[in-house]
């Protein structure tokens, strides 16, 4: 028998390599890649075009990511649920409609119209949440069909035409900067993104989603409310996809049907770009970030390039499977 193969757990092999702490640090370095690809698209963008690196081009790159990067924050924790939500897009769409009829058609103040389109996100993803607890459905197959329900709807509200011009206060909520750099709805992300992730690390109800995501029965033998919680996450990402609906009009000054159209991959490719398993149990708010800001710079460094939106799609697939494929291949190494 070999020296390896007779070695121990606790012993360290003749190399002096201990093989037990070799496992740990080679996950740490993987757990950076998001970080270091983001990194390297930057130094790329940079060298290769002449503004990507401007104080107001990375200005324009943070204001872009915010509707992506709110609506991922909920897509992490479902997918880290073991969960998938393929309805965010047509969220989104539903509730930037509800808000803009709510307040330009039937009157009410903007305010009041603003928290209908965050219960109307929050409704939405309760009935998916619903489909797959009480209903027994696949994640899947529950949210795709809340995905073509809440684009019909969204349709429905005005035949399918826009809503356009809020009140002033409104649009001054993604334009005006605050200290030179900072709207109220980058504020906003940046907010809800610190406490997703204390949530997700520190808190036990953030802890019971790995937990979950690693195996819902034997979770569920351990005394976790797996129903329950599952339900509430699905709530909660409808509602940050709602909330995401506000946030985009308030960039666009308008609402349309076909806002969002798309969203739900960007949303899933951030979370897994990011270094969250498809197969739940692994993810975090932090990853979700870099994935998004990936995303994000990749988008616009592309067209500073003058690179055609068709490519772009094929980048960001390709992406999107090199991150999964990563993923695959760390599972099969433990």
């Amino acid at each position: 028998m070999s020296a390896l193969g007779s070695a121990t757990p606790n012993s360290t092999p003749a190399g002096g390599v201990d093989t037990a702490h070799a496992v740990p640090w080679r996950d740490r370095l993987v757990a950076q890649v998001p970080l270091m690809s983001l990194l390297v698209l930057c130094v790329a963008f940079g060298l290769t075009t002449n503004t990507f690196m401007s104080v107001r081009n990375l200005l324009n790159v943070i204001d872009q990511l915010t509707v992506l990067g709110i609506m991922a924050l909920g897509m992490t924790a479902v997918i880290v649920m073991g969960g998938i939500d393929l309805s965010v897009g047509s969220v989104l769409a539903l509730s930037m409609m509800v808000m803009g009829w709510l307040s330009n058609v039937v009157g009410l103040p903007m305010p009041l119209a603003m928290v209908a389109a965050l219960v109307v996100g929050a409704a939405c993803g309760f009935v998916s949440g619903l489909l797959v607890t009480k209903a027994n459905l696949p994640a899947f197959i529950a949210t795709l069909a809340m995905m073509s329900i809440a684009r019909g709807l969204a349709n429905m509200i005005t035949d399918g035409t826009q809503i356009v011009a809020y009140v002033d206060w409104f649009s001054a909520l993604s334009i005006e900067r605050y200290f030179g750099f900072m709207s109220v709805s980058v504020a906003l992300f940046i907010v809800l993104t610190i406490i997703a992730a204390l949530y997700m690390k520190y808190r036990t109800g953030g802890r019971a989603l790995y937990a979950i995501g690693g195996s819902a029965e034997v979770a569920r033998l351990a005394g976790i409310p797996v129903k329950r919680i599952t339900l509430a996450v699905y709530s909660m990402c409808g509602l940050l996809a709602g909330l995401a609906g506000v946030v985009m009009s308030t960039r666009l000054d308008s609402s349309s049907p076909s806002g969002g159209l798309g969203y739900e991959l960007d949303t899933i490719a951030a979370v897994v770009i990011g270094g969250a398993s498809l197969s739940g149990g692994v993810g975090t708010i932090w990853g979700t970030l870099m994935g998004v800001l990936t995303i994000g710079v990749l988008r616009n460094g592309l067209n500073l390039l003058g690179v055609s939106p068709f490519v772009q799609q094929i980048v960001i697939g390709s992406v999107i499977v090199l991150a999964v494929a990563v993923d695959s291949n760390k599972r099969k190494a433990r």
